[in-house]
C-alpha cells in the first residue's frame, strides 16, 4: 500500500482510524468493584483485556500493515495449536518499538516490538519468544498473581490497568513510575516471578519443538540478551519483565539438550516480514538501502532474495522509483503470486501514477484472492487514488462483513465515505473507530454528528443511531467509574 498513505493509516491513533460498520459493542465492563481483586475468572480477565487494548490502540504505537499482521498471526497460531490450556482466542500485534521486546496480557493479547524480528538471528528464535509469551498467558500467570496477592486492598482496576499497560510497552517508563509512587504492590504485577519464567521456559520450549522450530533457539535468544547486559549499563527492556537470573539461562540450556538438535533455515516468509519492517519501521530508508546494499552482497539464495526486497522497498520511499521497478520486475516473475512483491509493486505503480495499471495488477489477484486482506485492502487503497469510490466502497463493504473489526479496512471505508462527500456514514464510521480506541465520549460526538445528516425521512436509521448514542453515553459513564 502507498507509504505516503500508510504514515497516516498505520499508526492507531491517527485521524482517520477506523469506520462503523458493528452497529453495536458487545463489550462489557468487569464488575470488579474498586477494592481487592483477589478472584478473576476467565470472563473478567478477557473484559480486562479488552480495556486495556483500547488503551493500546488509542495511546500506542500500534502498527496495521496487512503484511506483517498476517505473518505475525499465522506465525503465532501455529505455535497456539501446539499448546495446553487454550481459553480464548489469541490476537498478536506488533508495537511501533526498536527494543527486543514482547508482552502478554490478560485475555490472550500478546504484543510485539518491531525491534525483536528485526534483531532475531532466525525465525526459531523469534518463535521462542512468542512461545514463552503463550505459555505466560495458558497458565494465567498474571491472573494467578492477582489472586495470590491479599494486600492489594488499594489496587483499582483503572489503576492496574495504567500501571501494566505502561510497564509492558515501555517498561523503563513503567517501572520509573512505580519507583516514584513506591507502590511495590505494584511492580509485582508488572513483572513474573522466577517461578513463573521457569515455567514459561519450560512450556514454551515444549511449544517451540512441536510446532517443529528449533528448540535450542530458546537458549540461543537468551544467552544473546545476557551478553548484551555486560556491556550496557540498563538491561535490554524484555528484562526488565521477564528477569534473566544467570541460574535461568543454564536451566533453560540443560533443558534445550533434552531436545535432538534441529537444523531449520528461515523460510523466505520470515526474511521478507524481517525486511519489510527493517525498511519501514526500525531504520530510515537511507540507511536501509546501505543496509540491503550490503547483505545482497554478502548473502546468497532466499537471504539474498529478501535483502532485494527489502532494498526495493527503500527505494521506492526515496522515489528512486527506476531501480525499485527494476529489481520488482525480477522478483515478481520469480513469483508472481507472492503477496510481499504485489504489495510492493502497488506501492511503486501508485507512485508512478500509474493508478489504472495497479487497479488491472490487483483486479486480476482479487479474483484469484477474493478477500485476502492484503490484495483488498491495496485494490481499494489504489481504487481510492483513482477516484473510483464506488469500486472502493464495495470492495471494503465485503471485506468488513468478513472482517468487521480490521482497523485499516474501516480507515479506508472512512476516507471513501469522506471523498463522497456521505457525512452521517462518515460520522458513524468514525464512531466505530472511537470506540475500538474506548473513547466512548468522542464516538458519542460522532453519533450525534452523524445524526445531523441522516434524512427526515428514514427513522429507522436515526432510531439506530439513537440507541447506539445512548450506548456509548453509557459505556463512558461506566469506564468513568474505574
Amino acid at each position: 500500500m502507498k507509504k505516503n498513505r500508510k504514515l497516516s493509516l498505520l499508526m492507531i491513533g491517527s485521524l482517520f482510524l477506523s469506520a462503523p460498520l458493528i452497529a453495536q459493542s458487545n463489550f462489557k465492563l468487569p464488575d470488579l468493584g474498586t477494592s481487592a481483586l483477589q478472584v478473576l475468572p476467565l470472563e473478567k480477565e478477557k473484559a480486562i483485556g479488552e480495556i486495556m487494548m483500547m488503551k493500546i490502540r488509542s495511546s500506542s504505537p500500534v502498527i496495521q500493515d496487512p503484511l506483517l499482521d498476517e505473518y505475525l498471526t499465522s506465525l503465532g497460531n501455529r505455535l497456539v495449536a501446539h499448546a495446553d490450556d487454550i481459553r480464548f482466542p489469541f490476537d498478536f500485534f506488533w508495537i511501533k518499538n526498536n527494543e527486543i521486546n514482547a508482552f502478554a496480557f490478560y485475555g490472550g493479547h500478546v504484543g510485539v516490538h518491531v525491534g525483536l524480528i528485526a534483531k532475531s538471528d532466525s525465525e526459531s528464535q523469534f518463535a521462542s519468544v512468542l512461545g514463552h509469551e503463550i505459555a505466560h498467558v495458558t497458565q494465567r500467570h498474571l491472573a494467578r498473581r492477582l489472586q495470590k496477592q491479599q494486600d492489594n486492598a488499594g489496587l483499582t482496576l483503572a489503576g492496574m490497568v495504567a500501571g501494566l499497560l505502561t510497564t509492558i510497552v515501555n517498561p523503563e517508563a513503567g517501572l520509573a513510575i512505580i519507583s516514584a509512587n513506591q507502590t511495590q504492590s505494584m511492580l509485582s504485577q508488572m513483572t513474573h516471578s522466577r517461578g513463573a519464567e521457569q515455567e514459561a521456559d519450560r512450556i514454551g520450549m515444549t511449544i517451540l519443538n512441536n510446532a517443529g522450530f528449533d528448540p535450542r533457539a530458546s537458549s540461543e535468544f537468551l544467552a544473546k540478551l545476557s551478553a548484551q547486559m555486560r556491556f550496557k549499563k540498563k538491561p535490554p527492556v524484555f528484562l526488565l519483565s521477564h528477569p534473566l537470573p544467570d541460574s535461568r539461562v543454564s536451566d533453560i540450556r540443560l533443558r534445550a539438550q533434552q531436545y535432538e538438535e534441529r537444523f531449520i533455515d528461515s523460510n523466505l516468509e520470515f526474511l521478507l516480514t524481517k525486511s519489510r519492517i527493517i525498511a519501514r519501521f526500525t531504520s530510515t530508508p537511507e540507511k536501509a538501502e546501505q543496509q540491503f546494499r550490503m547483505d545482497i552482497k554478502k548473502h546468497q539464495f532466499s537471504d539474498r532474495t529478501a535483502a532485494k526486497y527489502g532494498l526495493a522497498l527503500s527505494l521506492i520511499d526515496q522515489k528512486k522509483l527506476k531501480e525499485a521497478e527494476v529489481i520488482l520486475t525480477k522478483l515478481l516473475k520469480s513469483d508472481p503470486s507472492n503477496l510481499f512483491y504485489l504489495d510492493s509493486k502497488t506501492d511503486l505503480l501508485l507512485a508512478q501514477k500509474n493508478t489504472q495499471a495497479a487497479l488491472t495488477l490487483l483486479k486480476e489477484h482479487y479474483q484469484l484472492k477474493p478477500n485476502n486482506q492484503v490484495i483488498t485492502l491495496n485494490y481499494a487503497n489504489a481504487a481510492i487514488e483513482a477516484k473510483d469510490y464506488a469500486l472502493a466502497e464495495r470492495l471494503l463493504k465485503y471485506f468488513l462483513l468478513d472482517k468487521p473489526n480490521h482497523p485499516l479496512g474501516k480507515d479506508l471505508m472512512a476516507l471513501t465515505y469522506k471523498e463522497q462527500k456521505n457525512k452521517s456514514a462518515y460520522h458513524e464510521t468514525r464512531a466505530s473507530i472511537m470506540v475500538d480506541h474506548g473513547a466512548f465520549q468522542q464516538a458519542s460526538d460522532e453519533v450525534q454528528k452523524a445524526l445531523n445528516f441522516i434524512e427526515k425521512t428514514d427513522d429507522i436509521k436515526r432510531q439506530r443511531l439513537k440507541a447506539l448514542l445512548k450506548q456509548y453515553r453509557q459505556m463512558q459513564k461506566e469506564l468513568a467509574k474505574l
